[in-house]
């Protein structure tokens, strides 16, 4: 759940707290293709209880850091976040959800033959499309085992996504430390709250959530590697701030060990989530010039390669 519960703050309210209730991810957003970036095929199932309650500070020390734990996604289910974009032959394709990173390899190809055969993509997509997933979990294997020190923080994670005719921009806080977080529960009452009627625009949020805090994660094990080594002093320890979630928020700096959870009003826009329904000629408008970038990236990538392998061999 968001921060110390499932609700989204209201932005006038720094800190909330609602009734915890434990929810496996979409069924069909967890390793389901679809024809769009994190679609899925399912209606949003009904959220938490929607009491929320505002609450003091709990007492606790800025320098107090818990001992270092082995690596894992900082959220109640350990799944990775995984995203594709890949382009062959002219025909792209795009989707984002997440992994059990304890399934079978084979569970990846046979993913990647479903995905092409449902969505009727040409058969050259199954190999780009099980590479792509191998890496992925390639990279978070490596990390597994390591140590990853994560000192009591709450971050602020950002969203700024659009999907098919809407787009949502929002931030909020988050406790990292809290390894019973749920991002999808959070992306369910996020949806509920604003009457976000699009099946797909909560898994997009909840993947986008995975992938911040994913990245805090990886950034913590270098903390906990510098913490040993015990030559950076405290620079190690805030390693996370430079993650792509922003600055870490400081409690006892901002609040001291007790204070108000409402914030100044002059706050309250920076925390007030923004979405907007496009209309379609707007939206035909942004998929050209994403895909007008998408085509000089790859060009500018084809000339580099070409530029690398000519000097490579010289």
């Amino acid at each position: 759940m968001g921060l110390f519960g499932s609700k989204r703050p209201n932005p006038s309210t720094a800190y909330i707290d609602a009734s915890l209730d434990h929810h496996r991810p979409w069924e069909s957003y967890h390793k389901e293709p679809s024809a769009f970036c994190c679609s899925v095929r399912a209606s949003c199932p009904s959220s938490a209880p929607s009491d929320l309650r505002t609450k003091e500070m709990r007492s606790f020390h800025p320098g107090a850091s818990k001992a270092p734990m082995k690596f894992r996604m900082p959220t109640a289910e350990n799944f990775v976040p995984i995203r594709l974009d890949l382009d062959i032959d002219g025909q792209r394709f795009k989707d984002a959800f997440t992994w059990n990173p304890n399934d079978p390899d084979s569970e990846v190809i046979n993913f990647a033959k479903r995905t092409v055969k449902d969505l009727k993509l040409p058969p050259t997509f199954v190999t780009q499309i099980a590479q792509s997933i191998q890496t992925q979990l390639a990279e978070f294997h490596s990390y597994e085992g390591q140590e990853m020190h994560i000192k009591e923080k709450i971050v602020p994670l950002k969203i700024d996504l659009r999907v098919n005719n809407t787009v949502i921009r929002d931030q909020f806080l988050w406790d990292i430390n809290n390894l019973e977080s749920d991002p999808e529960e959070f992306a369910r009452t996020f949806c509920k709250d604003l009457d976000i009627g699009d099946p797909e625009v909560g898994p997009a949020i909840a993947v986008s959530i995975r992938e911040q805090l994913y990245e805090i994660a990886t950034q913590s094990i270098s903390s906990a590697r510098e913490t040993r080594v015990g030559k950076k002093g405290r620079r190690g320890a805030d390693i996370v701030a430079n993650s792509k979630a922003g600055n870490t928020v400081d409690l006892g700096k901002l609040f001291g060990s007790k204070g108000s959870v409402i914030r100044k009003r002059k706050e309250w826009y920076l925390y007030e989530p923004i979405v907007d329904i496009l209309s379609n000629e707007e939206v035909g408008a942004l998929d050209a010039r994403e895909e007008l970038n998408a085509r000089l990236k790859r060009k500018l990538d084809e000339k580099d390669e070409s530029f690398q392998t000519r000097y490579s061999h010289g």
